[in-house]
């Protein structure tokens, strides 16, 4: 049985197409100010139309790969999460296994909304820390602008497109200190994507109502939001017997600046420990938290032994959050 699980490679991907607020101002009725004083926005990425969510995650992961310093069969198991898989089945780690030459590995698809990244983390985490396997790919991408309704002022500001690796292996010492998740059916209807499912097939009728696009509560969302990762947040520094001060970076779900600026009130943290890439990425669901420590890593801000803690909140709905040793 495997003593503990540390990270031994990570990665990101933004496509190149940048969308400003100026695009938004030519399309819907808003203003760049708008937008930067509701939510913090001043740029999301849009992918090519050749690319989909795994195409993004496979850029991801060979970054991840090189960083580890890792042949891909040295990966025994791919967990992929996308609320933008390129469709409903196959599984898209099926479909990054297979175009990064990794054999003989065991691949599953996971759904939770902007939490995901936790979520799977936590499930390789498990399987390492059991024994079943030894290295897994843990990877996020999505292409939130093929089910954002550029008609809907107040949604299609929001989100952008990006991927991001990580690379779990077992460990002598454990470096994930803590994973805290929950879930509450009851706020479904908060964030959700009502077609293409088996409730609600494809149509055109879905099409001619625009049910095919995301559709968000906002005002509801964020006060969920907010309550909720601050409840993660709490319940994982306890269950890692940490103190907030304790904690190098702190990186919330790059959803919107004024959420992000209560998880850093709450915790009483000063600017300069928590990340901030929401200005540049808007919401990239749940690749947000894999994306800024990554980019945070190549810029050399976080350094090998730092603290680090994610902290989330996505649709279903679901919140949680983990604090680890980069």
């Amino acid at each position: 049985m495997a003593k503990g699980v540390k990270i031994s490679g990570i990665g990101y991907y933004v496509p190149e197409k940048v969308l400003d607020n100026a695009y938004f101002e030519k399309i819907v009725d808003t203003t760049d100010e708008w937008i930067v004083t509701r939510t913090g926005i001043k740029e999301r990425r849009m992918a090519a139309p050749e690319q989909a969510s795994s195409d993004l995650s496979i850029l991801a992961s060979k970054m991840a790969l090189e960083d580890a310093k890792m042949k891909p069969e040295q990966i025994d198991y791919v967990i992929h999460h996308s609320a933008t898989p390129d469709m409903i089945y196959p599984a898209c780690a099926c479909l990054i296994q297979n175009a990064l030459g990794i054999k003989n590995a065991a691949t599953l698809d996971t759904s939770a909304g902007c939490t995901g990244y936790i979520y799977a983390l936590s499930v390789a985490y498990s399987y390492i820390k059991s024994g079943m396997y030894k290295n897994i790919l843990v990877t996020a991408g999505d292409c939130l602008t093929r089910v954002t309704d550029y008609e809907d002022r107040g949604t299609c500001v929001l989100f952008g497109d990006g991927a991001c690796a990580m690379i779990l292996t077992e460990s002598d010492e454990d470096k994930f200190k803590s994973f805290y998740l929950k879930g509450n059916g009851e706020f479904s209807d908060f964030i959700y994507q009502p077609s293409p499912g088996s409730r609600l097939p494809a149509s055109h009728e879905v099409v001619d109502k625009r049910l095919h696009y995301l559709k968000m509560n906002g005002q509801n969302t964020f006060k969920l939001a907010v309550n909720m990762m601050r409840e993660s947040i709490e319940k994982a520094i306890e269950i890692a017997s940490v103190k907030p001060e304790d904690i190098d970076w702190i990186i919330p779900h790059q959803a919107n600046m004024r959420i992000i600026d209560s998880v850093a009130k709450f915790l009483k943290a000063p600017e300069e420990k928590v990340v901030k890439t929401v200005q540049k990425y808007g919401n990239t669901s749940a690749t947000t938290l894999g994306i800024a420590l990554a980019e945070y890593v190549k810029e050399g801000k976080i350094k090998k032994g730092d603290l680090v803690l994610f902290a989330a909140f996505g649709a279903g709905a679901t919140w949680g959050a983990t604090i680890f040793e980069y």
